[in-house]
């Protein structure tokens, strides 16, 4: 970038000369620096970055035009503005110091106003090409900047994807941005379990093609799936005719057995809606559900190309196990979980209950309704 005031390299071989042109230079306030011969000029050229060469042509050893030939070989000073100056043929110069690469030419004995015009006419030229060089790097610097930008939301809409195979896509938006914990990172947390199966499934599934089961499958599942992003849960995982959904995880929340309740209570008639159409179709399908509460571990599972959120737990297998014993329309929960709620809802014993993986026999209980209703 040019400076202010600028800097004018005065070069020749003859101490007068330079005194001449260096004051006269000086007198318009031009900052000044001088060299008695080529090799010096491009030293100087070097340590002191010019912003015009003023270059005399008859020089001993390396003359005006060599050290124009040089400067222009150097590709960080292509483009410096050099004045040739001469005291011979100028038309035969002028040739001569196109071809080395001159910008402009001046005769000797120099004319005052001619210099000062040719050097104000370069500087300002030099002067536009330092403002279109800046702008280009600056131009440049952005486009680095935008690349990166753009790789950064490529990879923050990959991920955001991901969060949301298993999250509301609130909360997806709100873990990119950092305000809430990445959940793929293993942890332990107290949460509430909600497994969901379709009685008569199989049955069903043996009995029409696969492109009406997969369309019953999307009509399920879409209509749980709204329910459980307006409670708040987190889906872990369809199990084809079954879902497995937590709450109080990835983030907590108050009362997450209310949540799951009410949810449980919502999909319950949600389904008998869906069962009234599925039966006129001939469809006989009911949604058993169970529900437990107590402490797990989560976090990512599997592998880079394939990642899943999985809680882990004597939590999910009480769920799982609650939701097999439960018949169409039945929402099964132990004694433990029902404590939470008590107060909430109404609800009845369904007694002692032998579930694989447990040792002892499980009190169980079954939601008829919420209290209020």
């Amino acid at each position: 970038m040019m400076r202010s005031p600028a800097r004018i390299l005065v070069v020749d071989d003859q101490p007068l000369n330079v005194k001449l042109l260096a004051d006269t230079l000086r007198i318009k306030g031009y900052e000044i620096v001088t060299a008695s011969s080529g090799e010096e000029a491009l030293e100087r050229i070097e340590r002191d970055a010019p912003d015009l060469v003023l270059l005399d042509v008859m020089m001993p050893g390396m003359d005006g035009y060599a050290v124009c030939r040089a400067i222009r070989a150097e590709p960080r000073t292509q483009i410096l503005p050099v004045i040739m100056v001469t005291a011979l043929d100028p038309h035969e110069e002028r040739v001569k110091g196109l071809e080395a690469g001159a910008d402009d030419f001046l005769t000797k004995p120099v004319n005052q106003q001619e210099l000062m015009a040719r050097v104000k006419s370069l500087l300002r030229v030099k002067s536009l090409y330092d403002q279109v060089e800046t702008q280009a790097q600056e131009l440049a610097e952005l486009n680095r900047d935008l690349e990166r930008r753009v790789a950064k939301q490529v990879k923050e809409l990959q991920r955001l994807s991901q969060l949301k195979r298993f999250f509301s896509p609130q909360l997806a938006a709100r873990i990119i941005a950092g305000g809430a914990q990445d959940p793929l990172a293993s942890h332990r947390r107290e949460i509430t379990v909600v497994f969901l199966d379709l009685r008569g499934f199989t049955s069903f599934a043996e009995k029409v093609e696969p492109e009406e089961v997969m369309a019953l499958l999307r009509e399920f599942h879409a209509a749980m799936g709204a329910l459980i992003f307006a409670y708040e849960g987190t889906l872990e995982r369809f199990t084809g005719d079954g879902l497995m959904v937590f709450f109080n995880d990835p983030e907590p929340i108050p009362q997450p057995v209310e949540h799951a309740v009410r949810m449980a209570l919502a999909m319950r008639d949600r389904a008998a809606q869906l069962g009234e159409r599925w039966r006129k179709l001939g469809y006989d399908l009911g949604l058993a559900i169970g529900l437990a509460h107590g402490y797990a571990t989560l976090g990512a599972i599997g592998f880079e190309a394939r990642l899943d959120y999985a809680a882990i737990g004597s939590v999910t297998n009480l769920a799982a196990r609650l939701c097999a014993e439960a018949a169409a329309g039945e929402i099964l929960l132990d004694a433990r979980t029902l404590a939470h709620v008590e107060s909430l809802v109404h609800a009845g014993p369904r007694g002692m209950l032998d579930l694989k993986g447990f040792a002892a026999p499980v009190p169980a209980h079954r939601i008829i309704r919420l209290a209020t209703s």
